[in-house]
């Protein structure tokens, strides 16, 4: 049976790196497959065959990983060195060591990341890979920029990243958040072979939590909308694009910054959700009207101001976009008192809210938000018809 060691070959020059090579014996004859790791004598313990890691070398974590990778490989080896003795056929050194290369590298947890963020970019996911980035910053911050491999990606280190989070400041659905997106990366080194299976989520949260209730009363929707600010433009574009979210059923910041003039069509606005790309329709209001008139560009193809006419990278410009509206009307909600951040969820949630108040039935309700994420909503969809979710709508939007 063939046998599989780790050897180190030092460099002729002191004081410099040697290789680590994998040693195959298989009757008689020697092959030696040259590996990337690197590594200094003092690192070497030649009796045991084995990288020796002195406690306080600043060099620890690197050679922490290099070590995780080679236990991973010397997995493989053996793996394929089994395989081959049990078919019972004579094989080959080369036979081995074609297997192995036939194999994906070792790869470590920040590598196999980027990785996924990069295919996610390809296949123009971009608020999915934004994700991911955002997950993948937190924990290379975490690890004060450490990489690991998945032999290391256990319950333990999961369990200390919530806390992390957590002291972060972070509120029970972010952290979720960010767990679940690790999840689905875990999920795939475990599909692609890079670990087995050790559930290093079962001890942290991965649920949803019970959103808190961010609405707030007709009676403040009509403050926001008779506040004079005239003499603050940012304030004032905040503030219109949060009345307009909330005159078309909560529509989201990215939905409203990529509405164009064609989609509005004989008193009719459809668009498409970005976010589970549903189809909705609105009739056409005359308080929508008055913003888009307000703000009348006719060099742009935007009903909205929230994209230049001759802006080439929308997505990034989305982005600041919404972060400039987002700060503003926090400024409006503390101008104001408000007991709670003003937000363009706000928006959302007091349409639910008014309309629930006004004795709209909870189905036209979800029809009205465009939730298709829920069975009971895919049940009701079939059967509320628009004209009833634009009668829901003008109700709540009179008296405005």
């Amino acid at each position: 049976m063939a046998s599989i060691k780790l050897k180190f070959r030092p460099s002729s020059l002191k004081g410099r790196k040697g290789v680590l090579n994998y040693q195959i014996i298989h009757r008689r004859l020697v092959y030696l497959v040259k590996t990337s790791y690197r590594i200094l004598p003092d690192e070497w313990d030649e009796a045991t065959g084995r990288l020796f890691i002195a406690e306080q070398s600043e060099r620890k974590a690197e050679l922490v990983l290099i070590c995780d990778k080679i236990n991973w490989e010397m997995t493989q080896w053996n793996t394929i060195v089994n395989r081959l003795e049990q078919a019972g056929t004579e094989y080959t050194i080369d036979d081995i060591v074609s297997a192995f290369r036939k194999l994906p590298p070792a790869e470590s947890v920040f590598s196999f990341m980027c990785r996924c963020i990069h295919k996610l970019k390809r296949q123009k996911r971009a608020r999915t890979s934004e994700g991911y980035t955002s997950a993948m910053n937190s924990f290379v911050r975490f690890r004060n920029e450490e990489d690991l491999s998945f032999e290391a990606f256990d319950s333990d280190l999961m369990k200390m990243y919530e806390i992390y989070l957590k002291e972060k400041g972070l509120v029970k659905n972010s952290t979720s958040y960010y767990m679940r997106i690790w999840r689905s990366i875990y999920n795939l080194a475990v599909e692609q072979g890079y670990t087995p299976d050790k559930r290093p989520f079962k001890h942290v949260y991965t649920g949803i939590d019970k959103t808190v209730k961010r609405a707030i009363s007709f009676k403040l929707i009509k403050k926001i909308k008779e506040l004079d600010l005239a003499s603050e433009p940012s304030l004032d574009l905040a503030r219109d694009i949060f009345l307009f979210s909330f005159y078309t059923r909560g529509m989201s910041f990215i939905d409203m910054a990529y509405l164009k003039k064609s989609d509005l069509q004989n008193g009719v606005l459809t668009y498409k959700r970005k976010k589970t790309g549903q189809k909705l329709t609105i009739f056409w209001e005359k308080l929508m009207q008055e913003i888009v008139d307000k703000y009348r560009d006719d060099s742009s193809d935007y009903l909205l101001p929230l994209f230049l006419s001759d802006s080439t990278d929308k997505r990034k410009e989305y982005k600041l976009k919404s972060k400039q509206i987002g700060r503003a009307l926090n400024k409006i909600g503390t101008r104001m008192a408000l007991k709670a951040p003003l937000t363009l969820y706000v928006a959302r949630h007091s349409w639910a809210s008014i309309a629930h108040n006004k004795k709209v039935t909870t189905d036209v309700i979800r029809e009205g938000l465009g939730h298709d994420n829920e069975k009971t909503t895919h049940i009701y969809l079939a059967s509320i018809s628009t004209s009833q979710i634009d009668k829901a709508n003008r109700r709540i939007l009179q008296g405005l």
